[in-house]
């Protein structure tokens, strides 16, 4: 999700914005319902959380985690809102991207957190992501100025997905989506799954086969545990969120590799938790809540959660800002990793785990491809990249 991780921004040399059209919030298309999404998947939804909230024996750290958290950015919302040149010179990665992660995880909390204050919050940050794009008449002017840039797409399908839909970007996106052009084979192809995610929440038919570009993925290909650097684990952390459509369809995550992220995750969160990368713990811990029991490390989330600062946020990596650091620093230090950990405890918080669900590989299961014999995680001096 963070501009190094993901590469959000695809912007050539950007066009004039066009004429402007009259912005809308509905399409004549209706949006589909995420349970008849996941019924065309077969696929299970994660249920929706009853009121009053869910048991879970961390409950009170991850919803201090979360309160936290979005008390931090609802306090730093002025830093999401958009320039008046971002359909034209402004660097997207700093200004579409921050403001698409967002709104992306927002709704996720919105959708799935037990606690109904948690979940107004959330879409009181959402709406505010929504209005920044003027209704979605800022996707027509981006979609005119690069008609084969993928970020326009992959950023309405967020906000479609909620049903918010502008006509006139869906008439440009129908348009450009039809090409021959967009067909071409993307070389990332964890890109390649959000885009077509993208495609699935606006209704638009997929330009290729899910399933063949999962398996060409850092995660389809299961690759040595101990080989996996930095760039590796944020491609199979977002691999994993593409598949299970930010961990509101556990289900869609293949057995094969569910059990390769059951085995090495303890390992991994242990590793990177040392290097203090806090970003990256923290898509760990929400890439565990997607996994089948929601398996819960109560010590990882306890180093994760203090490493907080003392208004909620979450430093990207080593300790907080340093004094004197300027509001801009703080937001570009802090925002990604205090969203990832909105998100990830809400997915733990929703998703209580079963019982004896825990990391590493169950008594009896069968050894994922290339994994050593044993019921122990890898020993930190071969798990560090």
């Amino acid at each position: 999700m963070s501009g190094e991780h993901t590469g959000t921004a695809d912007r050539g040399a950007a066009g004039a914005p066009g004429d402007r059209v009259p912005a809308g919030t509905t399409s004549a298309r209706p949006a589909a319902s995420a349970t008849a999404e996941a019924a065309a998947a077969g696929t299970a939804l994660r249920p929706a959380p009853p009121p009053g909230g869910r048991a879970h024996p961390d409950a009170e750290l991850l919803d201090g985690v979360v309160g936290g958290a979005l008390r931090w950015l609802g306090s730093v919302r002025q830093a999401f809102r958009l320039p008046a040149d971002v359909a034209t010179d402004a660097d997207p990665n700093t200004t579409l991207k921050p403001l698409g992660e967002l709104a992306e995880l927002m709704q996720v909390i919105q959708a799935l957190h037990p606690l109904a204050p948690v979940r107004e919050a959330a879409a009181e940050l959402f709406g505010l992501a929504w209005k920044e794009t003027r209704g979605g008449e800022l996707f027509v002017e981006l979609v005119r100025g690069e008609p084969v840039a993928t970020y326009p797409v992959e950023l309405y399908g967020v906000f479609a997905r909620a049903g918010l839909r502008h006509p006139g970007a869906e008439e440009l996106i129908g348009a450009t989506t039809s090409l021959r052009r967009w067909r071409v084979p993307r070389e990332d192809p964890t890109r390649t799954l959000n885009v077509l995610n993208a495609e699935r929440r606006i209704g638009l038919p997929p330009h290729t086969d899910f399933d063949a570009v999962l398996a060409s993925t850092g995660l389809g290909q299961r690759p040595e545990p101990w080989a996996l650097d930095r760039k590796a684990a944020y491609g199979i952390t977002h691999d994993v969120f593409h598949t299970t459509d930010w961990g509101r369809t556990p289900g869609r995550l293949p057995g094969p590799q569910a059990e390769y992220l059951r085995l090495w995750l303890p390992a991994w969160t242990e590793t990177w938790s040392e290097e203090r990368l806090w970003d990256l713990v923290g898509e760990f811990l929400a890439l565990s809540a997607c996994l089948p029991g929601a398996p819960y490390d109560p010590a990882a989330w306890r180093r994760f959660a203090a490493n907080r600062t003392a208004d909620g946020a979450v430093p990207e990596a080593g300790g907080p800002p340093p004094p004197g650091a300027t509001p801009g620093e703080v937001f570009t230090a802090c925002y990604h990793s205090t969203l990832v950990a909105a998100f990830a405890a809400t997915l733990a918080r929703a998703a209580p785990p079963a019982p004896g669900a825990r990391a590493g590989r169950p008594p009896g299961a069968a050894l994922p491809e290339g994994a050593a014999p044993t019921d122990h995680p890898l020993p930190e001096s071969e798990a560090t990249p």
